[in-house]
This record gives structure tokens, C-alpha cells and sequence, in this order.
């Protein structure tokens, strides 16, 4: 009996062994839609790069594992979190009690807020006059800023588009009167468009980033807490805002607008 159990203890245990082994080497799975230069985007040659690429690559080695990006439309990265096929969110996500009815959030890694491109035809100074009869009011499908529009704004005409891109020629072309966006995505857009925009942007509203988990993934919850602490005490963040927003940063700084980072 006792040469049996051995032998099957010579067995198992092997068997248990490489099967915590691949489960530790199994990659990290991230989710995020590469359309959001400088934050979610790809190279020249197609690679993933910017500043989420940089965090999730940082959070991988803190890990020990492998990094697999996968890039999901921005509506889809919720759906692909619970399904299982992803294991995080980097994709410059606002942490929202929507959004944490249905997944976990990290602790806050970055502070941004709703603001507003506007037309130059358009006589929008202030987040407050977008909430009358004949206006038009561009978002982007999915974000907080088509949440904000949904549910705060009665009297406009909503134009709801699948990219950013879109939202901005309808303002630089002056079909649309404002697009609410983050602060330094309406910057950008607007140094692309000097003539035919307004950026508005000191934030209406507040809001912070996190990285999105699976409710009841505590483990890594935990240790992406643990990442995210450690990376802003070596200066992470901050290198991560002068490698990609140096121009920005330095801008921001200049006219008193709340930065990023």
C-alpha cells in the first residue's frame, strides 16, 4: 500500500507542479483600442506604443510575465474583461460608479477631467451653454463624455460617432458646436485645427484613470495596487510624461491647466 501511494504521489505531484508552473507563465492579457495617440496607439511598423503601452509592459515585468496587447474597440474592452478573454484594462478609462457596477477598479493612477473643443463659429464659452434648443454636441460612443451628454444635457442635438476623429472634423468643419473630451486630447485636436477650433480646457468635470480588473480578481487587483504605488515612487509617471507629453506638460504649466500626471 505504501509502495502504491508513492508511487502515485511520483505522479501527481510532477502533474501539480507543471500545471502551476504554465499557470504562472501564462501572459498577462491587456486590453486596449490603439486609437488614442499619445496613450493607446502603434508605431510605424504597427507595434503597439504610448504611454499605456509603456505602464503595461512596466506592470508585466513587475509581474514576471509576459505582455499580450490586445486591441478591442473602446466599447468592447468591458465585455471582454468579464468573458475572460482579456485580464486587464490600461486604455485611459475613467474609473465610473457605471462601469464599477460591473468590474473592479485599480487605485487611480492618473487625474483628468471632461473639457471641450469647440467651433469658431459656435458662441459655446462654458461647459453651461451646451444645454440649449439648436445646439449640437459631439461624443464619442462609449466614453464618459457620451455618458455626461446622455444624461446632463435635455436640449441638444447629440452626435454620438464610433471615433474621435470624426467628433473633431464636425467641430473644425462647423457642423458640431463643441466635443467633450479629456484636456489634452481637445489640446491636441486643436493644434491641428487652429483655425476652426476653441479648446475649453480647464476641466468641467473631474475625473480619474484606472485600470480595470474582473470583480473578485483580488490577487492581481492587489498586485497591480502594489505596481502602480511603486512606479509613481521611481519616477515612472513622470518619465512617462516627458518620453510623450513633454510639449504638453510644459503648456499646461504656462496657462495653469491641471496636468495629467
Amino acid at each position: 500500500m505504501r509502495r502504491l501511494l508513492l508511487v502515485i504521489a511520483a505522479l501527481v505531484i510532477p502533474a501539480l507542479a507543471a500545471a502551476a508552473s504554465a499557470s504562472a507563465a501564462e501572459p498577462l492579457r491587456v486590453g486596449m483600442e490603439l486609437s488614442y495617440p499619445p496613450f493607446e496607439m502603434t508605431d510605424p511598423a504597427g507595434r503597439p506604443t504610448g504611454v499605456s503601452v509603456r505602464l503595461a509592459e512596466a506592470l508585466a515585468r513587475h509581474l514576471g510575465r509576459d505582455l499580450v496587447i490586445e486591441n478591442i474597440a473602446f466599447d468592447g474592452l468591458i465585455p471582454a474583461l468579464k468573458t475572460k478573454k482579456i485580464d486587464c484594462v490600461i486604455s485611459s478609462m475613467t474609473a465610473t460608479p457605471e462601469r464599477a457596477r460591473s468590474i473592479a477598479f485599480s487605485e487611480p493612477y492618473l487625474t483628468t477631467g471632461l473639457t471641450l473643443l469647440v467651433s469658431t463659429t459656435s458662441p459655446v464659452t462654458s461647459a453651461a451653454d451646451l444645454d440649449t434648443p439648436g445646439r449640437v454636441v459631439a461624443v464619442k460612443k462609449g466614453t464618459t463624455g457620451h455618458q455626461y451628454a446622455a444624461t446632463s444635457l435635455t436640449k441638444p442635438r447629440l452626435l454620438v460617432l464610433d471615433k474621435e476623429s470624426a467628433a473633431v472634423m464636425e467641430v473644425a468643419q462647423g457642423k458640431a458646436d463643441a466635443f467633450i473630451y479629456d484636456s489634452l486630447s481637445v489640446y491636441r485636436s486643436h493644434l491641428r485645427h487652429r483655425d476652426t477650433t476653441r479648446p475649453l480646457l480647464t476641466p468641467f468635470r473631474a475625473e480619474t484613470w484606472a485600470v480595470g480588473l474582473r470583480r473578485g480578481d483580488d490577487t492581481l487587483r492587489d498586485a497591480v495596487n502594489e505596481f502602480l504605488e511603486k512606479f509613481r515612487a521611481d519616477g515612472g509617471f513622470e518619465r512617462l510624461g516627458n518620453e510623450f507629453l513633454a510639449d504638453e506638460k510644459a503648456y499646461f504649466k504656462r496657462e495653469g491647466i491641471p496636468f495629467y500626471f
